[in-house]
């Protein structure tokens, strides 16, 4: 069971909300540079920039660091339509893991 710390939350909620912001703009690459159907791009794009924020909302409860989890690997998936969005969803990966493993660290060491 994960043990939410005021820490994670803060971090993962920032991590989420950059990547919101990425994924959204992902919608104008796909359509402009890789001519994906604006229906198909629009619904990736958005629909993980919409939940991404509602993730943000429900970081309160172990689930949502499993939901966030989904997220970045969608959000990798999303590079077979822009190949681009293997990096960049690889970072917010790396950034995710990373927050949740920092906060808990630092977190622990200061509760000591």
């Amino acid at each position: 069971m994960i043990t939410v710390t005021p820490g994670m939350r803060r971090l993962c909620a920032s991590v989420l909300g950059m990547e919101a912001i990425v994924v959204g703009l992902f919608a104008p690459v796909a359509i402009n540079v890789q001519k994906i159907e604006p229906a198909v791009a629009l619904t990736v794009g958005l629909g993980l920039a919409v939940l991404c924020v509602l993730v943000v909302g429900m970081l309160k409860r172990p689930f949502a660091y499993i939901a966030g989890s989904v997220i970045q690997v969608l959000a990798i998936v999303s590079g077979f339509m822009v190949s681009t969005m293997f990096f960049l969803g690889g970072i917010f990966a790396a950034l995710w893991i990373t927050a949740i493993f920092v906060a808990r660290r630092v977190e622990g060491v200061t509760s000591r």
